[in-house]
């Protein structure tokens, strides 16, 4: 291994602005230097220009790749880039990834975060079985795979990664010193994308039976739902606000706005499940009080009664209790709000989750 160690951080699409998660990973660095490489390039706020893009527009190279496993382009661009280590972000990047680097003869990390093994695998047909086939091969070529959350890894055994190369590993966040004091603007904020693990439309049915007055509710990130949500949103006539997508400085600055952030994330009819959602951590980091479900891995990160309050999935009702409950009670927001920055600076915290990240990084090179 070179005295500075170079990890290539490969997400194919690089990068969509939803994925904070890959870049703010990736600059928190400290031993390591990295490298973002993709397939192709996704125009969004966390783009930049000397993200390395294998394919740009050559379709059918790519086509290729994704249909064999391999590509004399991949090889070249990956050996010009003199890598120590390969990190790909989600199971199907990772097999597109993990020929080139078993060829080159550098270790292969994979993160493993929900629908790459939740929904994708439970796909029907030829899709189905060719997905879970380069699952188990990319499992296989993995010097470790690491998962977002207890449960993600559960998944991830059950789709056939050896047990002893599994590590579950929290992706940290920005934690301020001390939360801000920031006059309110929203009542309750949502952030991230508009697809139906999210449980948009449960929280919009939570909001339309809320009312003397109705929650301001602010509403951050794209998708293919977000028109149809909106258009509920203006049918129910609550007091909503769609920004769409925006980049992290702007969620920053909305949710220190917020009273609180609510993520009522479910299991979509397709199997596609959360790992663990960023937003989250983000939010009380911000020291904001969270209300979200019982889904997936959301539980190891908010405490009921703690750092948040807990709901049953694709319950609008227990949505509006919570929500209501924490709009009455300023003290309680307080507390809880409280409670999450510092289990946030204890257990998510970006540097400190970063050392970790790096000394996986150790463990993969040392003993690949």
């Amino acid at each position: 291994m070179s005295p500075d160690p170079r990890v290539i951080i490969w997400r194919s699409a690089l990068l969509a602005g939803s994925e904070t998660f890959v870049r703010g990973q990736g600059d928190a660095l400290t031993r390591w230097q990295p490298v973002y490489a993709g397939a192709t390039r996704t125009a969004s706020a966390l783009a930049r220009d000397d993200d390395v893009i294998a394919f740009g527009d050559d379709r059918r190279a790519f086509l290729r790749l994704r249909l064999t496993g391999r590509s004399p382009r991949l090889d070249r661009t990956l050996a010009a880039l003199s890598p120590d280590l390969v990190h790909a972000h989600f199971g199907g990047d990772g097999w597109l990834v993990s020929g080139a680097a078993s060829r080159l003869g550098v270790p292969l990390i994979v993160t493993t975060h929900g629908h790459d093994v939740t929904r994708q695998p439970s796909s029907p047909g030829i899709h189905g079985l060719r997905y879970r086939h380069n699952l188990r091969v990319v499992f296989r070529r993995a010097a470790l795979v690491i998962a977002v959350s207890d449960v993600i890894r559960s998944r991830a055994l059950a789709q056939g990664a050896d047990p002893s190369r599994v590590r579950v590993h929290y992706t940290g966040v920005p934690v301020p010193p001390t939360p801000p004091v920031t006059p309110k603007r929203w009542d309750v904020a949502f952030v991230g994308r508009f697809v139906p693990k999210k449980g948009v439309d449960d929280l919009l049915t939570a909001l339309a039976s809320m009312h003397s007055p109705r929650p301001r509710s602010l509403f951050i990130g794209d998708g293919p739902l977000e028109p149809a949500m909106r258009a509920r949103a203006e049918r129910l006539r609550l007091d909503a606000t769609f920004l769409g997508s925006q980049g992290p400085a702007v969620v920053q600055r909305h949710l220190a706005e917020s009273r609180m952030l609510v993520a009522p994330s479910k299991t979509a009819p397709d199997g596609d499940t959360e790992g663990l959602p960023t937003t989250i951590l983000e939010a009380s980091a911000l020291g904001l009080p969270v209300v979200a479900t019982r889904h997936s891995g959301i539980p190891e990160a908010v405490i009921d009664g703690e750092t948040g309050l807990l709901c049953p999935e694709s319950s609008p009702s227990a949505l509006a209790a919570a929500m209501s409950h924490l709009l009455g009670d300023a003290q309680l927001r307080h507390r809880l709000g409280a409670q999450g920055h510092r289990r946030t600076v204890t257990d998510f915290n970006l540097q400190t989750q970063t050392k970790k990240l790096e000394s996986l990084y150790d463990e993969a090179t040392t003993h690949p």
